[in-house]
């Protein structure tokens, strides 16, 4: 099969296919996996209960049922809940919004993939723009998401200790550099794998370096606020026509339903709406009608900050727990990445005698699957910095004794890779 540029390279090894291909699997085979290497959330009874109501509520009504499935939606998403969002979105943060700044995506990941090759790329007149990371590591998703190779420039953070064994990356603002050859910022918060919420302070300073250069700043709020909220520190929500703001339902609970929601001035939604017709015509209405009652209510607000964020929370603070008792004072070197959102732990093993990616596959081993460092740099040079080999993302969003107990494997396997060394 000969296949043109593009087919060659969507049909390459990439991170985020090994990843989803390892969590089929293991859930195909029914053996007993520990699963903590993707992001699917937990199954929270509260949201799982007012889904099946409102479905069932649907199912019952003809005309509801029609639109749910029998209708095309415009290339913009399902009307109902746009103007549903916008007013609930204006009625808190008074953002000025109409229906023309939203549009709605069959998930995130295909918002990422329009809006990254909107704004990088060739733009025909000999000039090729970037995506700027400014906080590396990011999500595993975006790293090849670009039509074209190249697509993203990253910057190292700067890393701060918050405790013995606990640190936290910044945006190292020295190092950011913004020039006519970046199409636009991207930043996601809370940051996807590492849990890190980018502050107030340092989102405002970004936004003020795509103003300076009249770009774009694409903030992913798939884990952050206003919805779910999975955050476990204060952070303002913020939009501005500077801002391209990403949301998702994924992590409200309803992940099968692809449901993303791009909030950002009308050009840009305007040639969004356009590039979902050609590439979907529509966008599934499912996610967007099972969630606009509880947008209509304004109930998504409260059962993000008063149900969702506690659930991952206590989840958190247990996965913490066990891991700091697995590990103990007295072994290797070890941190976690100061958990303030999402629902991961960033492990980070310095000087680890082997990458991260042997540590993964000695891991499935033993039935734990969690996800290897170093697929999490897009836009960094391949061996510029050992770091990124010494890393693992963990998800602790599914069975707290599961998770306890995978977490107690990866301590025993990584000391037992440092008695192997002698070292």
């Amino acid at each position: 099969m000969k296949l043109s540029a593009f087919g060659r390279k969507f049909t390459a090894d990439a991170g985020i296919t090994s990843l989803m291909d390892d969590l089929g699997n293991a859930m195909a085979s029914g053996e007993g996996m520990i699963m903590m290497g993707g992001g699917n959330p937990g199954h929270i009874p509260e949201i799982q209960e007012r889904v099946q109501e409102i479905l069932a509520g649907i199912a019952a009504d003809e005309g509801q049922m029609r639109r749910l499935v029998g209708i095309y939606d415009p290339p913009q998403g399902e009307k109902q809940f746009i103007a549903s969002l916008a007013e609930l979105l204006n009625k808190e943060y008074n953002w000025g919004l109409k229906p023309e700044n939203i549009a709605l995506t069959n998930g995130s990941q295909a918002a990422f993939f329009m809006l990254f090759n909107m704004f990088g790329g060739d733009y025909g007149d000999g000039h090729r723009k970037h995506i700027l990371l400014p906080l590396a590591p990011e999500y595993i998703g975006y790293a090849d998401a670009g039509i074209e190779p190249g697509l993203f420039q990253a910057v190292r953070p700067d890393i701060s200790f918050t405790d013995a064994h606990e640190f936290k990356y910044r945006v190292d603002f020295d190092a950011v550099e913004v020039t006519g050859e970046t199409g636009a910022i991207c930043v996601s918060r809370p940051t996807n794998p590492t849990g890190n919420v980018v502050t107030d302070e340092e989102l405002a300073r970004l936004e003020g370096l795509a103003r300076q250069h009249d770009i774009p700043l694409i903030v992913d709020g798939a884990y952050g606020t206003p919805f779910p909220s999975l955050l476990f520190v204060d952070a303002q929500p913020t939009w501005n026509e500077q801002i391209i703001l990403c949301l998702s339902l994924s992590k409200l609970g309803l992940p099968a339903a692809r449901t993303g929601i791009v909030i950002a001035a009308e050009p840009i939604i305007k040639a969004l709406s356009g590039i979902n017709a050609i590439m979907n015509l529509a966008t599934g209405s499912f996610g967007a009608m099972l969630a606009e009652p509880l947008v209509r209510s304004g109930e998504i607000l409260s059962l993000s900050r008063d149900v969702v964020c506690p659930f991952y929370k206590a989840k958190m603070e247990k996965a913490v727990e066990a891991f700091r008792d697995a590990m103990g004072e007295d072994s290797c070197r070890w941190y976690i990445h100061k958990p303030e959102g999402a629902m991961f732990l960033w492990l980070w093993f310095p000087d680890l005698p082997i990458s991260s990616l042997e540590l993964y596959q000695r891991l499935k081993q033993r039935g734990v699957l969690v996800v290897s460092g170093h697929y999490f740099f897009p836009g960094l040079p391949e061996d510029d910095w050992r770091h990124r080999h010494e890393c693992l993302r963990v998800t602790y969003s599914q069975d707290d004794a599961q998770v306890a107990e995978g977490l107690r494997i990866i301590a025993d396997e990584v000391k037992a890779v440092w008695a192997e060394t002698g070292r």
